[in-house]
C-alpha cells in the first residue's frame, strides 16, 4: 500500500483523513439513521462506509480500486447485512465482486484488447473518416464520428491514445499546405478526440464502466435486467444527437483559421496504406467481434431457447440476461485466446483494476439496499419526485456533470445511482451525464490526453467544454423525460 508521501497532494491527504472521520461521525452520533424500526445501527453503518468510500473516491486519497475493497472489510465488521454469522456477512459482502456484469465487462475489455492488438480499430476509424470526407468541416466531423464509433467498443482512454497521433499527422499535413500554424483548428481537432471518446462510450453496455454499474444497480434495485439491445436502444440515440452538437461547437472554434480545402485526404490514404491489406488476424478478430455483437443484440430470443437446456443441465439454474451476456463475452475472448489472436501481452495492457472498482460499486449498492439505508434516502429525496419531469432530469444531469468534473466517472455513478430515487430513467440520465464532462482536463482521461498535443489550452477547453456541459444537461433533461422514459420505463 502506498502511504502518504511528499508526492501526495494536500487534497488527497485531507481526503485520507476525512473518509474515516466522516464514517466515525455518522456511526457514532445519534441521528435518524439509528432510529429506523427493525434496522438498529445498520443504516448508519452503511452510510458510514458509503461516506468513507465517496470521500476517498472523490479525492483519490488511495488508488480507486483499493478503496473499492472497503465493503469486504467494513461491512462484516459493522454487521451491515444483519447476518447471523461473520462468515455469512463476508460471503454477502464479497458476492458482488463476482457479479456476472463484471465478467461481461471483463470479456468486453479482452475483446477490445484483441481489436487493439491487430490494429483493426485504427483501420475502422480511418475508413469512417475517409467516407465522411476530407474538407475541413468534414474532417472535423469525421474525427468526432470515428472516435465515438471506436469508443463504443474499446476503452475511452485507449481510443484517445490511438486517435491523437492520427490527428497530429493530419495537422502536420494541413499546416504544411497552409504554411502557418493552425492553432484554432488544431485545438478543435484534438478536442474532438477527447469529446468523441467520452460520448461514444455511452452507446453500448461495454463502452465504459459506468454502463455496467448502471446495469448492475438496476438489476439489484428493480429485480429486472436491462438487456444489451435494450440499453443500446436507450443510449445510442443520445450519442447520435450529441455528436453533431460537439461538431458544431468545435467548428465555431476551428473555422477561425479560415482553412482552404487542405490535404487531409492524403494523410488518411497514407495511414491506410501503411496498414496494408486486411491481415488474417484482423479478419479473425473482426469476425469473432461481429459474432459477439450479433449474439448480444439477439440475446432475448436466444436466451429463451437456451434457458430450458441450461436449467436441465445445471439443476434448475435460471439463465438470466446478465449470465447470457457475460457468457458471450467470455466465449468470444476465449476463442481469440485459443486461436492465438489475443496475446497475453495485449491482456496485460487491459486496466484490470477497473473490475475491482465495479465490484466495489456493486458491493456498496448491495449494502445500502440490505441495510435499509436506501429506503431512508428515498424518503429524503421525495422532493425530487415532486418536481416536473424536466426539472427532475435536469437536476440529476447537472449534478452528475458537476460531480464528474472533480471525480472519476465511475466513482460519481457509484455514488449517484445509490442515492437517487428508484427511477430507471433518472438512473440512466445520471449514467449518461457522467460521461459528459468536457470542461476540465481532470474530468476524464481523454480530456487530459489531448493536452499533450500542444494545441489545447485550458481557457479554450473551458469555453468549449462549458458550452457542451450546458447543452448536455439540457439535452439529457429533454431526452430523459421522453425517449428514456419510453425505452426504460
Amino acid at each position: 500500500m502506498t502511504l502518504p508521501s511528499e508526492g501526495m497532494t494536500r487534497t488527497r491527504l485531507i481526503g485520507l483523513a476525512a473518509g474515516p472521520l466522516a464514517a466515525a461521525l455518522l456511526l457514532l452520533i445519534p441521528s435518524g439513521l439509528h432510529q429506523i424500526p427493525g434496522m438498529e445501527h445498520r443504516p448508519a453503518a452503511a452510510a458510514a462506509v458509503a461516506a468513507w468510500m465517496a470521500l476517498w473516491w472523490f479525492t483519490e486519497a488511495l488508488p480507486i480500486a483499493w478503496t473499492s475493497l472497503l465493503p469486504v472489510v467494513l461491512f462484516p465488521l459493522l454487521g451491515v447485512y444483519g447476518a447471523e454469522s461473520v462468515p455469512g456477512e463476508v460471503a454477502r459482502s464479497a458476492a458482488p465482486f463476482v457479479d456476472p456484469y463484471i465478467f461481461l465487462f471483463m470479456g468486453g475489455m479482452a475483446l477490445g484488447a484483441g481489436l487493439e492488438q491487430w490494429g483493426l480499430h485504427r483501420r475502422i476509424a480511418l475508413l469512417i473518416m475517409r467516407a465522411i470526407g476530407t474538407g475541413p468541416q468534414r474532417l472535423l466531423l469525421g474525427m468526432v464520428v470515428a472516435t465515438a464509433a471506436v469508443s463504443m467498443w474499446i476503452s475511452n482512454t485507449a481510443t484517445a491514445v490511438m486517435m491523437v497521433p492520427i490527428g497530429m499527422a493530419l495537422m502536420t499535413q494541413l499546416e504544411l499546405t497552409e504554411g502557418r500554424r493552425l492553432q484554432h483548428f488544431g485545438a478543435a481537432l484534438m478536442l474532438s478526440v477527447a469529446y468523441g471518446s467520452n460520448v461514444g462510450g455511452i452507446g453500448t453496455k461495454i463502452g465504459t464502466p459506468t454502463n455496467s454499474v448502471f446495469a448492475g444497480v438496476v438489476a439489484r434495485r428493480f429485480s429486472s435486467e436491462v438487456g444489451f439491445l435494450e440499453y443500446m436502444a436507450a443510449a445510442m440515440p443520445f450519442v447520435i444527437l450529441f455528436v453533431p452538437l460537439i461538431w458544431w461547437v468545435l467548428w465555431r472554434l476551428g473555422r477561425k483559421d479560415q482553412l482552404g480545402p487542405g490535404q487531409g485526404g492524403d494523410v488518411i490514404r497514407q495511414e491506410l496504406a501503411r496498414l496494408g491489406s486486411l491481415s488474417a488476424g484482423e479478419r479473425t478478430v473482426g469476425l469473432v467481434f461481429l459474432a459477439a455483437a450479433v449474439l448480444w443484440i439477439a440475446g432475448d430470443p436466444l436466451r429463451g431457447w437456451l434457458a430450458p437446456h441450461v436449467a436441465a443441465a445445471f439443476g434448475g439454474f435460471k439463465l438470466a440476461g446478465k449470465h447470457y451476456e457475460a457468457g458471450v463475452a467470455l466465449l468470444a475472448s476465449g476463442t481469440l485466446l485459443v486461436l492465438g489472436r489475443l496475446s497475453l501481452a495485449a491482456l496485460r495492457r487491459v486496466p484490470w483494476n477497473t473490475l475491482l472498482l465495479l465490484g466495489g460499486g456493486f458491493a456498496l449498492a448491495s449494502g445500502i439496499e440490505a441495510s435499509g439505508l436506501s429506503s431512508w434516502l428515498s424518503l429524503r429525496l421525495a422532493g425530487l419526485e415532486g418536481l416536473s419531469p424536466f426539472m427532475q432530469h435536469a437536476t440529476v444531469a447537472t449534478t452528475t456533470i458537476l460531480l464528474s468534473a472533480i471525480a472519476s466517472n465511475t466513482a460519481t455513478v457509484n455514488v449517484m445511482l445509490n442515492v437517487l430515487p428508484a427511477s430507471r430513467p433518472l438512473l440512466a440520465v445520471s449514467t449518461f451525464a457522467s460521461s459528459c464532462d468536457f470542461a476540465l482536463p481532470a474530468g476524464t482521461p481523454p480530456n487530459a490526453i489531448v493536452f499533450g498535443s500542444g494545441y489545447v489550452r485550458l481557457p479554450v477547453m473551458m469555453r468549449a467544454g462549458v458550452t457542451l456541459d450546458l447543452l448536455a444537461a439540457v439535452l439529457l433533461a429533454l431526452y430523459g423525460m421522453t425517449w428514456v422514459q419510453f425505452t426504460l420505463p
